[in-house]
């Protein structure tokens, strides 16, 4: 079957580890179902995996993409949850839980075989295109805002990086829940769309905030590490997820962060059960995923190009015909 795989691990030009291809289709196993990609979306990890980030080189080749939405054996519309081995389902209990494409075979391809745990049924009101979108980016926001960061309607939040996949997916939740959404990007056009989006203010990076926010968004790292601190009310919470621009900000802001007893929480993905909620939200709010494009999966390069060149706004979409 056609795929689009990592073949090599490149730390530094991880696009040259990318290749699409022929690789096997996915062989029938105990407890596991095998589902027709109709849809994937890609993320950051799916570059990182190209770095060696999760992906050690004896996994290689390894087909990636994390989401996906298709159909199938019995001919059902389903969504995929990404992450593997939460329950024990499918993998046995002692396997630690993984993201698709650490251990097993991606969704950029014809065919993808998860645990059957890990399939949903997919609402009728969200197209194969905007599920896909659903189970990394916009879990993890969905966990982000409303299971980490606690924050209720009325609340103030700051969304650092219009524009990313999970910081798109924050501003439209944000909005739809009642919550006042700051939003930052170093581009003016990303801050238009913010704006557009439901964002109440959109600012350059680091640029002071008209208030101090109850929750701040972070999945930028070092380059807004500072500003994300500085922004928060005493007793706020800062939830991060990633650090695209860097694990390592060259001010921590530990005196501020205890002297105001700020909150600082990891978060990663999400819970079958948060994206059936996810997924239900979407099916009876009318909120959609923010497509930046869709792309046929002959064209993955472009895609990955175009996300690891920052130029994105929203979900890039892989289809099969």
């Amino acid at each position: 079957m056609f795929a689009v795989y990592a073949a090599r691990i490149d730390r530094d030009q991880p696009l040259n580890g990318l290749e699409l291809g022929e690789r096997p289709a996915p062989e029938a196993r105990p407890g596991w179902s095998t589902v027709d990609v109709r849809a994937a979306s890609l993320n950051h990890h799916d570059l990182w995996s190209l770095r060696g980030v999760g992906l050690p080189e004896d996994r290689l080749p390894m087909i990636l993409g994390c989401d996906a939405a298709g159909i199938d054996e019995d001919g059902n519309e389903v969504v995929l949850h990404s992450v593997i081995g939460q329950t024990g389902h499918g993998v046995g209990p002692r396997e630690p839980r993984s993201i698709l494409t650490e251990r097993y075979q991606g969704t950029f391809a014809e065919k993808v075989a998860v645990p059957t745990w890990n399939v949903l049924p997919k609402p009728k009101e969200l197209s194969f295109e905007e599920a896909a979108c659903l189970p990394t980016a916009w879990l993890t926001a969905y966990r982000m805002l409303f299971t980490n960061a606690g924050v209720r309607p009325g609340d103030s939040v700051l969304v650092q990086g219009a524009g990313g996949g999970v910081a798109t997916a924050a501003i439209v939740l944000g909005k739809a829940a009642g919550l006042r959404v700051f939003a930052t990007s170093r581009d003016e056009a990303k801050r238009k769309r913010a704006l557009e989006l439901g964002a109440v203010e959109a600012v350059e990076s680091g640029a002071r905030l008209p208030q101090r926010v109850d929750a701040v968004i972070e999945t930028v790292g070092a380059a807004t590490w500072s500003h994300s601190v500085k922004s928060l009310r005493p007793g706020g919470t800062l939830v991060i997820s990633g650090a695209t621009s860097g694990d390592r900000p060259s001010h921590a802001e530990l005196t501020r962060i205890f002297f105001l007893e700020l909150k600082v929480v990891g978060s990663t993905m999400g819970t079958k059960d948060e994206l059936e909620d996810l997924l239900s939200f979407c099916a009876a709010t009318g909120v959609r995923p923010v497509i930046d494009e869709v792309l046929p999966m002959e064209r993955a390069r472009d895609g990955f190009e175009r996300m690891a060149a920052g130029e994105q706004f929203g979900k890039i979409v892989l289809t099969n015909a």
